[in-house]
């Protein structure tokens, strides 16, 4: 079938459309530097000629509240729009983990948006949330940092590679619809201040990481289960401890 993967090029839709391609499938990656943006509708009509399901790994490119709000509201209208006009039978979104109970923060807050957008538009949809990448942890580090100080609540997080992400995307897209939201998580849980100190010591990053029960994450207070998957998540293979050895 073919599969048009918005946000195609970036980490997780090139593996996307890699993986894609390996099961036969023509996936074809949309972004800006494949003459495709979604928030001009720029390329959409074109790209999304004949294809079956729209894959959406797209992300903002300022985490600014009002910004990455403009972005996602924008950006899905229009994708929805040409996806009707096209005759789309399955749009597919990669959200987060937990995006329903961060909604002090100004970026979740645009996530959830996205994925009302997405309910209310009456095509057959598949929602993916996934827990925060390993290589997201420099991301988190550096949006806690203070000077030398990295400030982090001692609460759960189940990160994941990206490549399971990939993985869990890609069977989701050739699956039925689910018309609801599907979890997917990495097998093993950690304090997040301790993960990131783990991470940045691999790194040899200078960095102290400092314990901080009412240290904000992107600007929302976390409570113990917040970024935990629920008990029905796809638990992916990949353990933190080997990609961190790929790493080195």
């Amino acid at each position: 079938m073919k599969v048009v993967v918005i946000g195609g090029t970036g980490l997780i839709g090139s593996k996307l459309v890699a993986k894609l391609k390996e099961h036969g499938h023509e996936a074809v990656p949309a972004a800006p530097n494949t003459g495709v943006n979604t928030l001009t509708g720029e390329g959409l009509a074109e790209v999304l000629a004949d294809a079956s399901v729209v894959v959406d790994v797209s992300n903002s490119p300022s985490f600014a509240d009002d910004a990455v709000m403009e972005f996602f509201r924008t950006s899905t209208t229009n994708l929805l729009n040409a996806e009707a006009d096209a005759g789309v039978t399955h749009h597919v979104a990669l959200s987060v983990v937990g995006t329903e109970r961060l909604q002090e923060s100004g970026y979740f807050r645009a996530k959830q948006a996205q994925e009302g957008l997405i309910k209310d538009s009456g095509i057959p949809y598949s929602i993916v949330h996934a827990t925060q990448f390993f290589e997201f942890m420099k991301g988190i580090a550096d949006s806690a940092t203070d000077g030398d100080t990295v400030r982090l609540a001692p609460i759960k997080i189940q990160p994941i590679y990206s490549d399971d992400v990939a993985a869990a995307v890609g069977r989701t897209a050739v699956g039925t619809p689910v018309n609801g939201v599907v979890e997917v998580a990495g097998p093993e849980a950690f304090q997040l201040d301790e993960l990131i100190r783990k991470g940045l010591a691999a790194k040899n990053d200078p960095r102290t990481v400092v314990t901080d029960a009412h240290a904000p994450y992107f600007g929302a207070q976390l409570q113990e289960t917040t970024l935990l998957p629920g008990p029905d998540a796809h638990i992916a293979q990949t353990r933190f401890a080997d990609w961190l050895a790929q790493q080195q």
